[in-house]
């Protein structure tokens, strides 16, 4: 089956289950999904229920889409993702993004759990992604371009709308935390990075690091939502930190800033609607 008869079929199943046609997507990194939890007059979806989609095989990720509303907004929420690093084709890793884009999704909003290089940087921290880099040594774009899903050749300058950092960046004040911007870089994992490979990554201009977010964006852009990308700095990166690195760090810190992570979202997700 051609990939576009396949985001067409899981669009058929979803949409059997729930009419609603959402304005706002979600997409919730590790340690992250208990928003999902806060979505009214929900309908849940898990992945291996959804013709095309792959069962989540990280912890931290529930793999369930979640449809319903935050204060009367129509939402699309993928509670948990799958990952290059699994083994995943990069066009199965971007697929979801791909249904909620055809489902009728207007903004896309990212989420993760990313490791801090930038000096302002603590764990705990929501960072406000305003740019990325894409060293992951692949493009979700790549082969064929089916114009029903994109041009070939998209704009790429502005992947993170600075209306919607903005909207952040007051929410965040809002709830007594300082907002706070950076560059996302994205690798392919599942190794954490060397403290060399972070001296490098600090000089191209990177403030947090992860394995994920980047080709979502890439496919959001390509299939024109708007895009807003939150990373949650769960820890420093290696040679920043004396510490070994451990995916436990990062759900307990995800854990830690659950509250704060949900109040954001409720704030957001509306203002990201209109």
């Amino acid at each position: 089956m051609e990939p576009f008869a396949c985001i067409m079929a899981a669009v058929d199943a979803i949409r059997k289950v729930s009419p609603l046609v959402p304005g706002v997507g979600v997409v919730l990194g590790s340690g992250l999904g208990e928003f999902a939890a806060h979505v009214e007059e929900q309908a849940a979806i898990p992945f291996g229920d959804i013709p095309h989609f792959k069962k989540v095989s990280v912890a931290g990720h529930a793999g369930r889409l979640v449809l319903g509303k935050v204060s009367g907004v129509p939402v699309a929420v993928l509670q948990g993702r799958y990952h290059y690093y699994e083994g995943h084709d990069i066009s199965d890793v971007v697929f979801p993004v791909r249904v909620l884009a055809k489902l009728g999704i207007r903004s896309l909003l990212l989420t993760n759990a990313a490791g801090g290089i930038g000096r302002e940087l603590q764990p705990g921290d929501l960072m406000i992604i305003r740019d990325h880099i894409n060293l992951m040594g692949i493009n979700p774009l790549k082969g064929t371009n089916d114009e029903r899903l994109g041009p070939r050749f998209p704009d790429m300058s502005a992947v993170y709308d600075p209306a919607f950092q903005d909207i952040i960046a007051i929410a965040q004040r809002e709830i007594g935390r300082t907002a706070r911007r950076g560059v996302y870089l994205a690798l392919s994992g599942p190794s954490y990075e060397t403290p060399a490979e972070i001296r490098m990554l600090a000089t191209l201009g990177a403030d947090a690091v992860g394995m994920s977010t980047v080709p979502e964006a890439i496919c959001a852009r390509h299939a024109h939502p708007h895009v807003a990308g939150i990373s949650c700095v769960t820890n420093l990166a290696a040679g920043i930190s004396k510490q070994p690195l451990s995916h436990q760090e990062v759900t307990e810190t995800a854990d830690r800033v659950k509250s704060d992570f949900i109040r954001l979202l409720e704030i957001v997700i509306p203002k990201l609607g209109k």
